[in-house]
């Protein structure tokens, strides 16, 4: 059962995929698990529209455009973590709620990890898809993961803000989850950034470290 990354010359078609399979039902999993056990439906409804968006996204596009297997282990990660967080409310998440006790801080950080891994878990996938799907030179796919991230980290603080302060003011506290820090919006941000380019440094340090070359067809 082989496993492909962005290089690998060829790709299990989608049926014979036992990787592929694998991802959706754990995700398929998670995502019920969530749906079944929320304790705010309309938080829930609120998280998962861009979920649904995305998830719209890979299935009209794979025909043409398939990624890798370790890009769909990763989108399946961040996807996990991203509804997991919807389930409670990010503020008021059970794991950060540990994590809190453990490190005794003064908030509830789950939502800092799923922004940090926006970065780190899609920077991969973004940079695949820059390589194969448009044949950027490798240099713009280098540097146009983290520039997105840092935009798409900034635009979705906006798409917060008018959740929270225009459309539905009732469930806006909860949707922000900022925990009375008023610089959340920048840390979230920072922390995307940060993820993105820690990610495309481990990336650039393996290709170093074994001598692997890239190239920009698609396969």
């Amino acid at each position: 059962m082989s496993f492909s990354i962005a290089i690998s010359k060829n790709k299990t078609p989608f049926r014979q995929n036992i990787w592929l399979w694998l991802f959706i039902a754990v995700f398929s999993g998670v995502w019920l698990s969530t749906l079944l056990g929320t304790t705010n439906m309309s938080n829930w409804m609120m998280e998962n529209v861009l979920t649904i968006l995305f998830l719209i996204f890979l299935v009209t596009t794979f025909r043409r455009f398939q990624f890798s297997d370790l890009t769909y282990l990763l989108i399946c990660v961040y996807l996990c973590l991203h509804v997991y967080g919807s389930k409670y409310t990010y503020a008021d998440n059970p794991f950060g709620y540990w994590l809190q006790d453990v490190f005794h801080s003064q908030r509830n950080h789950y939502d800092r990890i799923v922004h940090f891994s926006f970065g780190f878990l899609l920077a991969y996938p973004m940079r695949e898809m820059f390589l194969k799907w448009f044949r950027f030179p490798i240099m713009v796919a280098w540097i146009l993961p983290i520039e997105i991230t840092l935009s798409v980290s900034g635009f979705y603080e906006l798409i917060e803000w008018a959740v929270a302060d225009v459309f539905f003011t009732e469930q806006g506290d909860a949707y922000l989850g900022t925990q009375g820090d008023i610089w959340d919006a920048q840390k979230d941000m920072f922390l995307a950034f940060s993820g993105a380019i820690l990610s495309t440094s481990i990336v650039s340090l393996v290709k170093a470290a074994f001598h692997i070359r890239e190239n920009t067809t698609i396969d």
